[in-house]
């Protein structure tokens, strides 16, 4: 009886909060005609992601105890702070910072899930970011992913980021390419 009435006090509740209520087609159609315009930007840039040596951008900070014996490396967790650059080459100038997580999270195949914010630090976006949240096939030639969100300039966010290797090393060291397109 206790659970029922709990039950019916919460469905109460939910109900009749306004901020429960969804919004009619005509206030958003409403909101639509009086929001900003939405713009739509191309970005390109270089993720530099250094595991080795004495200043690595990416470390292993969790791994199973099977990620050893995995050739897909399953199971293991990284935390990044890889510099972004305008060109492949590392001493290029630098325009951002990729920060977050990745994960090895394929049993069958080198497929990573990306958790990264894309932190502009020069030129007509600096301080500005974008979220990309997805998995990561490293071994396909192209990658799409999904852009979930941003700040400063990027609020609200959308859209996609193609990557490409455009060099990597056998311990995991690797240089990609990112075109983003983003509507905000």
């Amino acid at each position: 009886m206790v659970n029922l009435s709990i039950s019916f006090f919460f469905v109460f509740l939910l109900t009749a909060l306004p901020w429960t209520r969804t919004l009619d087609a005509k206030k958003t159609v409403i909101c639509r005609r009086h929001c900003r315009k939405q713009t739509v930007t191309k970005i390109q840039f270089y993720f530099h992601d250094t595991i080795t040596g004495k200043n690595p951008s990416a470390i292993k900070v969790a791994e199973a105890p099977s990620s050893a014996n995995s050739p897909t490396l399953f199971g293991t967790v990284s935390i990044a702070d890889d510099p972004l650059t305008e060109t492949p080459d590392p001493k290029s100038k630098e325009v951002g910072r990729a920060q977050g997580l990745y994960s090895s999270a394929a049993q069958q195949e080198v497929g990573l899930l990306m958790t990264l914010t894309y932190v502009f630090t020069a030129g007509k976006f600096n301080g500005s970011s974008v979220v990309i949240v997805g998995k990561n096939s490293i071994m396909n030639k192209v990658r799409e992913l999904p852009v979930v969100g941003g700040t400063g300039a990027f609020r609200f966010a959308r859209g996609y980021a193609l990557a490409s290797t455009y060099w990597a090393n056998n311990v995991g060291d690797a240089i990609v390419g990112y075109n983003l397109t983003v509507i905000h």
